[in-house]
């Protein structure tokens, strides 16, 4: 497994503003992100983290600023168009097939390389049945890297909670992202589903080679795996930097850490 090096900007946000009504959700945000880095982004409640992630993979359009991806700016884009590009997200409140199997569920993650036209692939006939073929060699290299060989077949909803969770990251990754968006990968975790996340989203970087944008509230978390840290409060960016520059920022101890320690 290589230990991937963080190269050049891949994903540069520039003055990103985002009004619901007469509510600012964002003012002028921007940073950037580097190859092979686990950049997080951190604040407390309300700060404005999930709508962040939200402009980035097309889910709302800002009303200021732009977001380039490996040199193409975009301002108006759907999730399905920036996930071609190579964008993938997971979300805080899971979006899973809770009827489905895990395996079925990581399987919607193809759909962007499913070529075949519904008649082919439900009669699975020649092209179509050597893609899916193809699309579950990828799938299940997932669900053994993930390490959920065992609950292959088993129904989502029938999964604790930190399961699912490693069913979503499943799911994202079947997309083939250059950039994965995790929204609060370990929320409603215990310490050991936590550890367990932490060392997949480092394999993760380094397996992959998968860039990785991270929003989480746990601090212990952010400062030991991120390389750099960007902080919101109330919309506005109030630090960015490495985990010790981010620690000893006094407007970030104020605002989120509460204290200097």
């Amino acid at each position: 497994m290589a230990n991937r090096q963080i190269g050049d900007v891949i994903l540069d946000v520039e003055n990103i503003s985002l009004r619901f009504g007469g509510v600012n959700a964002l003012t002028d945000i921007s940073f950037n992100v580097r190859e092979h880095e686990i950049r997080a982004i951190i604040g407390p409640n309300g700060a404005g983290k999930s709508s962040m992630l939200n402009c980035i993979n097309g889910v709302y359009t800002p009303q200021a600023g732009s977001i380039t991806f490996r040199g193409q700016t975009f301002s108006h884009m759907n999730s399905r168009q920036v996930a071609k590009m190579g964008i993938a997200r997971t979300f805080q409140n899971l979006a899973l097939f809770k009827g489905m199997s895990v395996i079925d569920n990581i399987m919607t993650g193809r759909n962007l390389y499913i070529r075949s036209n519904i008649l082919l692939q439900a009669l699975r006939l020649g092209p179509a049945e050597r893609e899916e073929i193809a699309n579950r060699e990828k799938v299940e290299h997932i669900i053994d890297f993930l390490e959920i060989q065992a609950y292959r077949k088993t129904s989502v909803g029938q999964l604790p909670y930190g399961l699912q969770k490693r069913v979503d990251l499943a799911r994202a990754l079947a997309m083939e992202p250059q950039v994965l968006l995790l929204d609060e990968p370990m929320a409603g975790m215990n310490v050991e589903e936590k550890q367990d996340m932490c060392r997949f989203i480092m394999d993760v970087k380094d397996e992959f080679g998968t860039t990785i944008v991270l929003i989480e509230h746990d601090m212990g978390v952010v400062m030991d795996i991120s390389d750099r840290v960007v902080v919101l409060d109330y919309g506005k960016k109030i630090g960015d930097g490495t985990p010790d520059e981010v620690r000893a920022n006094d407007e970030v101890i104020q605002a989120y850490l509460g204290t200097s320690h």
